[in-house]
């Protein structure tokens, strides 16, 4: 029997489910997931950006139980020193926790204005300005970590850093947001991870749909 849950929500629209989703399978503990419908209010709220949610994702693990993506991620590297969700080296991991920070408090007119959504596609799509400026901070923050550590993940290999930012690399995708061919090969390598795979096959065949996140507008 699994020793840990994890409370998800939509794998479709949901970017904090897929951050701890991520995590979880980065770390290598057997879990399972446990589904609150995207239709719940609470859950619906977070999805769209409405309230905080300390529903999905949620983990829990021996009777602990943890919520908020960051603490998921602090808590599987305790237990899970070996699979290296943050790095050893005390300065790149303040730099890793800084850049992961970053993503989890900021980054709201991208938030706004791709919402996550796994299945849609839409060409050509006109960007607001001040989602334009997130997504050059965030650019500029991958290619910082790809040239100062030398790749193939943000922080040489795969960590928390990477699980963070998985669901802007959808966003991308999903909006049709040109790259710099750094980052373009960096987002493809987050994409074409299996457990990427697993979680997209996933989300392609939920059914349930949110009408505010389908308009193409």
């Amino acid at each position: 029997m699994s020793r840990a849950t994890l409370t998800l929500s939509s794998k479709n629209y949901s970017s904090w489910s897929l951050r701890g989703w991520l995590m979880a399978k980065l770390a290598g503990i057997d879990f399972e997931e446990v589904f609150v419908e995207p239709g719940d209010p609470d859950a619906r709220a977070e999805i769209l950006l409405l309230s905080p949610s300390i529903l999905v994702p949620c983990l829990t693990h021996d009777g602990v139980k943890v919520w908020d993506t960051l603490a998921i991620g602090e808590f599987l590297n305790e237990i899970a020193p070996e699979a290296g969700l943050l790095p050893k080296d005390q300065a790149k991991r303040a730099h890793c926790r800084s850049i992961c920070g970053e993503m989890h408090s900021g980054f709201i007119s991208l938030r706004q204005a791709l919402p996550m959504n796994i299945k849609g596609h839409f060409e050509n799509f006109k960007i607001w300005s001040k989602a334009v400026a997130d997504i050059e901070r965030i650019t500029a923050i991958w290619r910082d970590c790809l040239k100062s550590y030398g790749g193939p993940y943000l922080f040489g290999a795969i960590s928390l850093a990477d699980a963070m930012y998985a669901p802007v690399v959808s966003r991308f995708r999903t909006y049709d947001v040109k790259l710099d061919a750094t980052c373009q090969a960096y987002a493809d390598r987050i994409w074409d991870l299996p457990a990427m795979q697993e979680w997209i096959a996933a989300a392609s065949s939920e059914v349930e749909e949110i009408e505010e996140l389908e308009v193409e507008f």
